[in-house]
Protein backbone atom coordinates (compact mmCIF):
# COMPACT_ATOMS: atom_id res chain seq x y z
CA UNK A 1 0.00 0.00 0.00
CA UNK A 2 1.15 3.52 -0.63
CA UNK A 3 1.40 6.28 1.92
CA UNK A 4 -0.71 8.64 -0.19
CA UNK A 5 -4.22 9.59 0.96
CA UNK A 6 -7.13 8.30 -1.11
CA UNK A 7 -8.38 10.62 -3.87
CA UNK A 8 -11.33 12.87 -3.01
CA UNK A 9 -14.76 11.71 -4.14
CA UNK A 10 -15.80 13.02 -7.57
CA UNK A 11 -17.66 16.31 -7.60
CA UNK A 12 -21.24 16.04 -8.73
CA UNK A 13 -22.42 19.36 -10.15
CA UNK A 14 -25.89 20.56 -9.21
CA UNK A 15 -28.30 20.11 -12.06
CA UNK A 16 -31.14 22.62 -12.18
CA UNK A 17 -34.53 21.11 -11.55
CA UNK A 18 -33.18 17.79 -10.32
CA UNK A 19 -33.72 18.46 -6.66
CA UNK A 20 -35.48 21.83 -6.86
CA UNK A 21 -34.22 25.15 -5.60
CA UNK A 22 -32.14 25.25 -2.46
CA UNK A 23 -34.02 25.91 0.75
CA UNK A 24 -34.64 29.62 1.29
CA UNK A 25 -33.87 30.61 -2.28
CA UNK A 26 -35.60 33.80 -3.41
CA UNK A 27 -35.09 35.14 -6.92
CA UNK A 28 -33.46 38.58 -6.93
CA UNK A 29 -35.81 41.52 -7.31
CA UNK A 30 -35.19 44.22 -9.85
CA UNK A 31 -34.32 47.53 -8.26
CA UNK A 32 -37.02 50.18 -8.26
CA UNK A 33 -37.23 52.31 -11.38
CA UNK A 34 -36.40 55.87 -10.40
CA UNK A 35 -37.10 59.09 -12.32
CA UNK A 36 -33.37 59.27 -13.07
CA UNK A 37 -33.54 55.83 -14.69
CA UNK A 38 -36.48 56.94 -16.83
CA UNK A 39 -34.59 60.11 -17.80
CA UNK A 40 -31.49 58.13 -18.83
CA UNK A 41 -33.64 55.74 -20.87
CA UNK A 42 -35.21 58.68 -22.70
CA UNK A 43 -31.83 60.32 -23.29
CA UNK A 44 -30.34 57.10 -24.69
CA UNK A 45 -33.33 56.55 -26.96
CA UNK A 46 -33.30 60.08 -28.36
CA UNK A 47 -29.51 60.03 -28.78
CA UNK A 48 -29.86 56.85 -30.86
CA UNK A 49 -32.64 58.44 -32.95
CA UNK A 50 -30.58 61.58 -33.59
CA UNK A 51 -27.47 59.59 -34.46
CA UNK A 52 -29.43 57.36 -36.83
CA UNK A 53 -30.88 60.42 -38.54
CA UNK A 54 -27.42 61.98 -38.88
CA UNK A 55 -26.09 58.77 -40.37
CA UNK A 56 -28.95 58.69 -42.89
CA UNK A 57 -28.24 62.30 -43.87
CA UNK A 58 -24.53 61.49 -44.22
CA UNK A 59 -25.38 58.61 -46.55
CA UNK A 60 -27.53 60.83 -48.76
CA UNK A 61 -24.89 63.58 -48.80
CA UNK A 62 -22.19 61.06 -49.73
CA UNK A 63 -24.27 59.89 -52.70
CA UNK A 64 -24.73 63.51 -53.79
CA UNK A 65 -20.97 64.01 -53.48
CA UNK A 66 -20.33 60.97 -55.64
CA UNK A 67 -22.73 62.21 -58.31
CA UNK A 68 -21.09 65.63 -58.24
CA UNK A 69 -17.59 64.11 -58.45
CA UNK A 70 -18.65 62.00 -61.41
CA UNK A 71 -19.94 64.99 -63.38
CA UNK A 72 -16.64 66.79 -63.74
CA UNK A 73 -13.00 65.85 -63.13
CA UNK A 74 -12.37 69.20 -61.40
CA UNK A 75 -14.80 68.09 -58.65
CA UNK A 76 -12.90 64.90 -57.80
CA UNK A 77 -12.45 66.04 -54.20
CA UNK A 78 -16.14 65.37 -53.61
CA UNK A 79 -15.45 61.68 -54.12
CA UNK A 80 -12.92 61.76 -51.31
CA UNK A 81 -15.40 63.58 -49.10
CA UNK A 82 -17.89 60.79 -49.82
CA UNK A 83 -15.30 58.24 -48.69
CA UNK A 84 -14.71 60.21 -45.49
CA UNK A 85 -18.46 60.17 -44.82
CA UNK A 86 -18.59 56.40 -45.37
CA UNK A 87 -15.79 55.91 -42.84
CA UNK A 88 -17.70 58.12 -40.39
CA UNK A 89 -20.85 56.05 -40.95
CA UNK A 90 -18.94 52.82 -40.41
CA UNK A 91 -17.41 54.21 -37.21
CA UNK A 92 -20.83 55.38 -36.03
CA UNK A 93 -22.54 51.99 -36.29
CA UNK A 94 -21.04 50.58 -33.05
CA UNK A 95 -21.89 53.83 -31.25
CA UNK A 96 -25.44 53.63 -32.56
CA UNK A 97 -25.75 50.07 -31.30
CA UNK A 98 -24.25 51.08 -27.94
CA UNK A 99 -26.96 53.73 -27.60
CA UNK A 100 -29.94 51.90 -29.07
CA UNK A 101 -29.72 48.50 -27.38
CA UNK A 102 -29.49 49.70 -23.74
CA UNK A 103 -32.00 52.46 -24.44
CA UNK A 104 -34.52 50.01 -25.84
CA UNK A 105 -34.06 47.59 -22.93
CA UNK A 106 -34.40 50.37 -20.39
CA UNK A 107 -37.54 51.74 -22.06
CA UNK A 108 -39.06 48.24 -22.17
CA UNK A 109 -38.36 47.75 -18.48
CA UNK A 110 -39.97 51.11 -17.67
CA UNK A 111 -43.07 50.19 -19.73
CA UNK A 112 -43.35 46.79 -18.03
CA UNK A 113 -43.04 48.35 -14.59
CA UNK A 114 -45.70 50.92 -15.45
CA UNK A 115 -48.01 48.20 -16.79
CA UNK A 116 -47.66 46.15 -13.60
CA UNK A 117 -48.13 49.20 -11.42
CA UNK A 118 -51.11 50.37 -13.48
CA UNK A 119 -49.78 53.90 -13.81
CA UNK A 120 -49.35 56.14 -16.81
CA UNK A 121 -45.98 57.54 -17.87
CA UNK A 122 -45.08 60.83 -16.25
Amino acid sequence: MSDQPPPPPPHRPHTPGASGAPWGFVPPRDPEITPGYRRRATILTWAAIVQGALMAVALVVSIVFLIRADQDTRNAAYGYLALVLWVAIAAGVPVLLALAIPGARMRRRVREQQRWAGTTPS
